[in-house]
């Protein structure tokens, strides 16, 4: 009956069946023995995944559940929901990676002994990686923990392992009172233990954690009392200078028993997944899936952004991130021998979830709490090499109330105004001397008038080395540049201080598929090496140069890169611009050819018309419509793309869905936004996937002239007649699109005409771009002086 607890909803039936959602509604309507609901709600239903499998088989709709869907829909519908459910499977993925024969005898047996012995067998793992007591302490409680979790044959008395579970509070592993509801009964306390608990580094004395000075063993994670309840630890003292009367708890504890025997239906198969593609990329797909689900409820860091910020930070022993999230800048951390990291986030989940992550992506120490960084510090003795953090942007309730003599404002009291400046100064607080740091900024920061005190005492002082100016699209919000602010902890006084200014705006992408990643990359990192070499290095206008301090220390402060930078134009004045010129000449001249001949009258001819709808049902063209994701990542042909007439330039999450791939040949169609558009695929973007709200149409090319059909396609009073306009947002329904029935001859006749004037549609693009280009060069050259007027 476990597996019942997993539920499915009609969306997750058509997944597993591969048809759509309507299917699912007619199979309920027309099949009386269709598994009932047996949760949601009247709209929205959910079902028992085991009865629906069963059901589908029954009928010949499914053969066997794929594995990877069966994993995520048991995860997707857990009872305590997907968060707890991901943690567990998590824990269980790190000891398989870890320990696999452990889990193999542990899986052995039923559910019950599944559960019984794996909480015990999890410590094993999750104490040595993620942190807990140290020396002749350690070894007592972990001695207690085995003592009252395994009896004869490898279980407790009781079926659950409690000392384990009390073991690991001491040791500071925990989820946090709101961890996806991972643990949200009391752990009592630790069997077989002495009359003197284990020393732990109580609230009231913090002890450090600086590496420098600490031994580098499991002990070093601050934790309230093993015994404290979950609501205890979340709002003990925390003993730190200026800060608010919250504390951080650690951010994982081990799952008990009877969890994992409600979860065992997943963490079975979830091992299974984990034969097949490894326990790693087993939890990174799972993770994957659940982020794709909810886009929304996250702001994530990309993947090429983490690795940019990692790069400029360069290699590191201990590296910090005070708002971790997912843990993909730790994640991006470049290993090396007896690396630790640090992870703080005030989402507990997310804190559990970036310590799972981060323990199965490599060796380093992982030593991670759930709470706010800000008024509840995990780490306030820490010294990292190394601070990464992508912290959250324009917020008012971050403690400004609370933390007025807090001692990191060593740069002075951020504003209310200010959140991210706060956020600056923690970073630079918890870094060695010497230490680097790299914060993903918005731009604001660098020219607000309420942070300029702070941003001059950062210049005076020689802590902020660098702010780099993103392309549109590197992170969200994505209509913003953000920035990347480059700083270190002064160890000493630069003799001739200056900045690094970089703007890469250049690098934006033409479509929504981001900016030019690798030119980015090179850019930024190139300037900052010969910038850390020299202190000033070779100037690029409109890209980079080093910055005299004194010339910014004005009224305003602003550090905004392209306030000082000359443009890009001045590097080739007038060369750049008579290029330019003869390929507007070029291009206009070959407009002037193919620009179309005098429309001779004709009276209004009266086809047969037949609809895309009944060319689809009659097997003449083929219609599929975009997909969210696919198998591999490749270039994806965007609705933005279409209507710009531009390359293949999006991208979509890898999934298990498959996607739509483009042929030249094939007709894409935008149905949402309006305008009559319609692009036949050609070589160069044969290959590419389809986008989201883009409808493809594939011609069977002995009945239909695919340049006949996108023509008639684009028809203004067309495309009237099948929008819809009951929402602020037009909506093209393409099946009832128009086309007349004409002969095939007749097709290509009209198709050579339409074929023309694309041609002439794509050169007028080109001329007009060229001609933006030429005119913006001529004033800027003509106001820097790099232009004669005669």
């Amino acid at each position: 009956m476990q597996d019942n607890a997993t539920e499915v909803t009609a969306a997750g039936i058509a997944r597993l069946a591969g048809v759509g959602r309507a299917a699912v509604s007619n199979w309920r309507r027309r099949h009386a023995d269709f598994p009932k609901p047996v949760g949601g709600t009247e709209t929205s239903p959910s079902f028992a995944l085991t009865e629906v499998e069963a059901w589908l088989r029954k009928q010949g709709k499914l053969a066997e559940v794929p594995l990877r869907e069966r994993v995520w829909q048991q995860l997707a519908g857990h009872p305590e929901g997907p968060l707890p459910a991901l943690v567990q499977t998590g824990c269980v993925l790190l000891l398989i990676h870890e320990r696999p024969t452990v889990w193999l005898d542990a899986s052995a047996g039923s559910d019950a002994r599944l559960a019984a012995i794996l909480s015990g067998a999890l410590d094993q793992v999750l104490i040595p990686r993620l942190g807990g007591p140290s020396g002749r302490a350690g070894r007592r409680a972990r001695g207690a923990a085995a003592a009252g979790a395994v009896g004869a044959g490898g279980v407790n008395a009781g079926g659950d392992a409690v000392g384990v579970n009390a073991a690991v509070d001491a040791a500071g592993v925990h989820t946090g009172a709101e961890a996806g509801r991972v643990n949200p009964a009391l752990t009592p306390p630790a069997v077989n233990t002495s009359p003197t608990p284990p020393p732990v580094n109580t609230p009231q004395t913090p002890q450090p954690v600086n590496p420098q000075s600490v031994p580098h063993t499991a002990g070093t994670v601050h934790t309230a009392p093993a015994t404290a309840p979950i609501a205890q630890v979340a709002t003990a003292t925390s003993g730190t200078s200026g800060t608010s009367g919250t504390s951080a708890a650690p951010a994982l504890r081990t799952p008990t028993g009877p969890q994992l025997l409600l979860s065992a239906p997943l963490l079975r198969g979830a091992a299974e997944l984990a034969a097949e593609m490894g326990a790693r990329q087993a939890f990174e797909f799972l993770l994957g899936r659940h982020l794709d689900a909810n886009p929304r409820q996250y702001t994530l860091t990309p993947a090429e952004l983490a690795g940019l910020m990692a790069d400029l930070a360069g290699p590191a022993r201990t590296v910090l991130d005070p708002a971790c999230g997912t843990g993909a800048l730790l994640r991006a951390v470049a290993t090396r021998p007896g690396q630790e990291l640090y992870a703080q986030d005030s989402a507990p989940e997310l804190a559990a979830i970036s310590a799972l992550r981060l323990a199965l992506h490599g060796r380093a120490t992982v030593r991670a709490a759930a709470g706010d960084t800000l008024r509840a510090d995990a780490h306030p003795a820490l010294r990292a090499d190394v601070v990464l953090c992508h912290p959250p942007f324009n917020e008012r309730n971050w403690g400004h109330d609370e933390l007025a003599y807090d001692p990191r404002w060593e740069y002075g009291f951020p504003a209310r105004t200010e959140s991210e400046l706060a956020w600056v100064q923690h970073a630079l607080a918890r870094l060695t001397d010497g230490g680097t740091a790299v914060l993903l900024m918005p731009p604001a920061a660098a020219s607000r008038r309420s942070g300029r005190r702070i941003r001059a005492d950062l210049l005076r002082r020689g802590a902020l080395r660098a702010v780099v100016a993103l392309p549109v699209g590197a992170a969200p919000p994505y209509n913003i540049p953000l920035h990347l602010w480059v700083l270190r902890r002064p160890d000493r006084a630069p003799a001739t201080p200056e900045v690094l200014l970089v703007d890469t705006g250049r690098f934006a992408g033409e479509g929504r598929g981001g900016p030019d990643w690798d030119a980015v990359r090179k850019a930024v990192t190139d300037a900052w090496g010969a910038f850390t070499r020299t202190g000033r290095p070779a100037e690029r206008p409109g890209l980079a140069r080093s910055v005299p301090v004194i010339d910014l220390l004005d009224d305003d402060v602003d550090l905004a890169p392209a306030r000082h930078l000359p443009p890009a134009a001045v590097a080739d004045g007038a060369e750049q611009l008579t290029r330019v010129r003869e390929r507007l000449g070029a291009t206009l001249r070959l407009t002037t050819d193919l620009t179309p001949p005098p429309a001779d009258p004709a009276p209004a001819a009266r086809w047969p018309l037949t609809t895309v709808g009944e060319l689809a049902r009659g097997g003449a063209l083929v219609m599929r419509t975009g997909g969210n994701g696919g198998h591999a990542r490749v270039p994806v042909l965007t609705d933005h793309d279409v209507l710009a007439g531009t390359a293949p330039s999006g991208t979509l999450p890898e999934s298990e869905e498959e996607a739509v791939l483009t042929e030249p040949g094939d007709v894409v169609v935008p149905v949402v936004g309006g305008g009559s558009v319609a692009r036949v695929v050609d070589e160069a973007t044969g290959g590419a996937v389809l986008g989201r709200n883009l409808v493809l149409l594939r011609p069977d090319r002995s009945a239909l002239d695919p340049w006949f059909l996108a023509g008639f396609l684009r028809g203004t009073a067309n495309n009237r007649q099948a929008s819809s306009y009951a929402s602020t947002a037009t909506r093209l329904d393409v099946r009832r699109l128009q086309l007349p029935r004409l002969p095939l001859e007749e097709q290509r006749r009209y198709g050579g005409r339409f074929r023309a004037l694309d041609e002439f549609e794509r050169a007028l693009r080109q001329a007009s771009r060229l001609g933006e280009q030429l005119v913006r060069g001529m004033y800027d050259g003509l106001t820097d002086g790099t232009v004669a007027p005669d």
